[in-house]
């Protein structure tokens, strides 16, 4: 049978905590990931990982974080868009008409 953890961490002024090493490890949370709370009626609560809603991408989440991570771990990596492809990228897409509201056609499925 697994040990049980028993951990504490500190509220700030604005209500906000940090969540323990050993809790995010135990319930294998990264960031941006959701927490569900239940709370029972005799003021215990318990806490796990949310399900990702059915809208998410796994593979985007990943790549999302993958992003993420490299920008907080190599900050100069980050530069500013060329204004040379900033040209070339309008010249590519002049008189597209994108709705991001339609419906996708089935074959783009």
């Amino acid at each position: 049978m697994a040990a049980t953890l028993e951990l504490e961490s500190t509220l700030t002024d604005r209500y906000q905590t940090t969540v323990p090493d050993a809790v995010r490890r135990a319930l294998k949370l990264g960031k941006r990931d959701k927490i569900r709370y239940l709370v029972q009626p005799d003021g215990s609560a318990v806490i796990t990982r949310a399900a990702a809603a059915p809208e998410d991408d796994p593979a985007l989440d990943k790549f999302l974080s993958f992003l993420a991570h490299d920008i907080e771990s190599h900050p100069g990596r980050v530069r500013g868009l060329d204004a040379g492809l900033a040209r070339r990228i309008r010249s590519l897409v002049k008189g597209v008409k994108v709705d991001l509201d339609a419906e996708l056609a089935p074959e783009d499925e």
